[in-house]
């Protein structure tokens, strides 16, 4: 019904106006059995409320594009939309190699007239507060963690108690092949994302002396690339996963590699799911999940029904379609030790006769942190920098001394890596 209300001509009249709005004038002008009667009066939320409301989409993938296209099917007409990458395959062979942003941008203004998407070929790293402060709200449709972080970090430290316009919902869709997830987080109110990291556990690691003596599979010879050659070669540079130029030496040393083994499907693309952890997406699976957010998106700016991240509610909804289909909508509890939205450092029971480099390679498996290359130090004196080069020559020697020489029983340490804004805090525990 909405994409036939949406063909029909508009022309800037009033009639014009509520004729093709006519779904959504019925909807916010009849209680429903799920609105609330303190928050909600049929009648008294214009659609001109969604239409003045300002969006920002971030990811025109997959999931970002059915995402943009929905919210302008439901009358929001103010939407921005943020991706770096451009197109290397699928879309239309006109478009390969101009930014996804601008090409998802331009289709939906197309197909939905009078719906004004501002695009921006971009890292969400390349904009400041004062950016995100003129939003209403912000939905990801992302296949990054390290971008969630980045972004959930962010709008949980623009938290102003004197502002409350500062505090800007965040809408999360994530999809992994048939399962999916939806979730609705208000900074510094609700449980963030990473409150939540435990819920997406680290992939399991491939070991060493397979990737640097006798790779078998393409995806061997990326990893070789990724975590040997990078650190032999460039280990004075941050490796960005985003940035086009990392992506593409990673390529040509891996396909090296994989030449000199006689292995062959090594691709850019491919190099890029691996280094990133992209699953393949599946179009009804993203459908559903856009189709999720959006649903919150509009309930949020209308409260024309109960939502997702209402304070002491449910706040989290699992997409489960690999067997038959499932739904389960919970609430995720805030940490008082979370990182980012908490105040409390947490424990962390250690072997005192272990190193401080199993310490160092432990963060990176633990489901709360997924730290790739973690600084740690004390109030008093740096532990162990993984960069810049400088640093982590001169403290490298720690690496192999005992625990129990670096850091007092109850000592409390901090620890936090050049990818994220986020500073870790942990007490020592001898266990």
């Amino acid at each position: 019904m909405a994409a036939e209300v949406a063909a029909q001509p508009v022309n800037g009249t009033a009639t014009g106006s509520r004729a093709r709005w006519k779904h959504m004038d019925t909807l916010l002008s009849r209680p429903g059995a799920y609105t609330d009667e303190d928050d909600f009066a049929p009648g008294s939320v214009p659609i001109g409320n969604i239409e003045q409301s300002r969006i920002l989409v971030i990811g025109a993938g997959g999931l970002g594009c059915e995402i943009l296209k929905n919210l302008a099917l439901s009358g929001f007409k103010h939407i921005d939309v943020i991706d770096m990458d451009t197109i290397d395959f699928l879309f239309r062979e006109k478009d390969v190699g101009k930014a996804k942003a601008s090409v998802a941008a331009e289709f939906v203004m197309k197909r939905c007239p009078g719906c004004v998407i501002t695009p921006y070929a971009g890292k969400i790293q390349d904009k400041d507060e004062d950016y995100y402060m003129q939003f209403n709200l912000v939905i990801c449709g992302l296949d990054s963690i390290e971008a969630r972080r980045w972004i959930n970090a962010t709008l949980v430290g623009m938290v102003d108690m004197e502002n409350p316009d500062s505090l800007k919902p965040l809408i999360d869709g994530g999809t992994e092949g048939f399962k999916g997830q939806s979730r609705v987080i208000f900074p510094t109110m609700t449980s963030c994302i990473e409150c939540q990291l435990d819920m997406h556990a680290p992939r399991a690691a491939v070991p060493l002396c397979t990737l640097a003596t006798i790779p078998r599979q393409p995806q061997h010879c990326i990893e070789w690339a990724h975590i040997i050659k990078w650190e032999e070669e460039r280990k004075d540079l941050v490796l960005d996963t985003d940035d086009p130029e990392h992506i593409t030496w990673l390529y040509q040393k891996a396909l090296g590699r994989a030449k000199e083994f006689k292995i062959e499907g090594v691709t850019y693309s491919m190099t890029q799911g691996v280094v990133k952890n992209i699953i393949p997406a599946i179009a009804s699976t993203n459908a559903i999940v856009a189709a999720s957010c959006c649903n919150e998106a509009f309930k949020i700016v209308t409260s024309a029904a109960s939502f997702l991240g209402t304070p002491g509610e449910n706040n989290y909804m699992l997409y489960t379609g690999d067997a038959s289909i499932y739904t389960y909508t919970f609430e995720h509890q805030k940490k008082d030790d979370c990182p980012v939205c908490g105040n409390l450092p947490k424990d962390l029971f250690v072997n005192p006769e272990s190193t401080l480099g199993e310490l160092v390679e432990g963060l990176a498996e633990r489901p709360e942190a997924q730290l790739k290359k973690p600084n740690l130090r004390t109030e008093e004196k740096t532990l162990y920098y993984s960069s810049p080069a400088s640093l982590e020559e001169s403290t490298r020697p720690n690496l192999k001394r005992k625990i129990s020489e670096m850091l007092a029983d109850g000592e409390e340490f901090a620890v936090s890596d050049p990818a994220f804004e986020i500073n870790f805090r942990f007490i020592a525990r001898y266990a």
